[in-house]
C-alpha cells in the first residue's frame, strides 16, 4: 500500500492491548490508529478512525466481536476485519466469517503471523489457516446449485483462492467494478454474505473453477 495500514487494536485486556499495539509500532508498514476495550467503542472508534484493518477481540463485555464487527462492516465495509481469540471455537469464528470479518488468529499465535495476516487482508485477501478453514468447510451446510453464469464461476474459483478484486481484475482482464459486479452477483446466487463464506462454499462443494485461460 501507498501508505501505512492504519490499525484498531480491540481487546479488553490492557496488556494484550498494549503488547499488539507495541508489536504494530515497530512495523514500517503499519501504524496504531487507535484502541478501544469493548465492542461499543470498537463501533465508535471505526467510525471516527476509519482504519484500514481491525484487530478484533471476540469476547468483549457488552457488545461481542462478532456484532461489533457485522455493524462496523455495515457501515464501513472496505474495512478488513481479523479477529483474534484465546479460545479455538469453531461456532464463534464460524459467527465471525459470517459476519463478514476476514482473518481469524489464535492470540498465542507468533508475531510474524499477526503481521502476515494485517497486510493479507489489508489486500483483500482472506486469512484463515488450513486447519481452520477444513474445520469450518465440514460445518457448513451444502447449498443447492446456484445457477452460476460460467465468468461467476471463474470469479469464485478464484475467490476460494483467496484472491482479491485487483488479481481477478488482472487475471480476468476486465475492470475492478466488473469484479464487483460479479462477486455481488455470486454472494447472492449463493445466499452468503460475504467473499470468505462464498470462498469456504466453493471448497465444500470441491467445484472451485480454475483460472481463465
Amino acid at each position: 500500500m501507498a501508505h501505512p495500514i492504519r490499525v484498531l487494536v480491540v481487546d479488553d485486556h490492557f496488556v494484550v492491548r498494549k503488547g499488539v499495539s507495541a508489536l504494530l509500532a515497530g512495523v514500517e508498514d503499519m501504524v496504531v490508529a487507535g484502541e478501544a476495550s469493548d465492542g461499543e467503542q470498537a463501533i465508535a472508534e471505526a467510525r471516527r478512525l476509519r482504519p484500514h484493518v481491525i484487530l478484533m477481540d471476540l469476547r468483549l463485555p457488552g457488545i461481542d466481536g462478532v456484532a461489533a464487527t457485522r455493524t462496523i462492516l455495515a457501515e464501513r465495509p472496505e474495512t478488513a476485519v481479523v479477529v483474534h481469540t484465546g479460545f479455538d471455537r469453531e461456532d464463534e469464528v464460524l459467527a465471525a466469517v459470517q459476519a463478514g470479518a476476514l482473518g481469524y488468529l489464535a492470540k498465542t499465535s507468533p508475531p510474524e503471523e499477526f503481521l502476515a495476516a494485517i497486510r493479507c487482508v489489508a489486500q483483500g485477501n482472506a486469512w484463515l489457516p488450513a486447519r481452520i478453514t477444513h474445520r469450518l468447510v465440514t460445518r457448513l451446510k451444502p447449498h443447492p446449485e446456484p445457477g452460476l453464469t460460467g465468468r461467476e464461476r471463474q470469479v469464485l474459483g478464484m475467490l476460494a483462492r483467496g484472491w482479491s478484486n485487483r488479481r481477478i481484475s488482472q487475471e480476468l482482464a476486465i475492470a475492478e467494478i466488473t469484479v464487483r459486479t460479479h462477486v455481488s452477483h455470486v454472494l447472492g446466487k449463493l445466499g452468503v454474505s460475504n467473499r470468505v463464506e462464498a470462498a469456504l462454499h466453493a471448497l465444500r462443494s470441491g467445484k472451485p473453477s480454475p483460472p481463465a485461460s
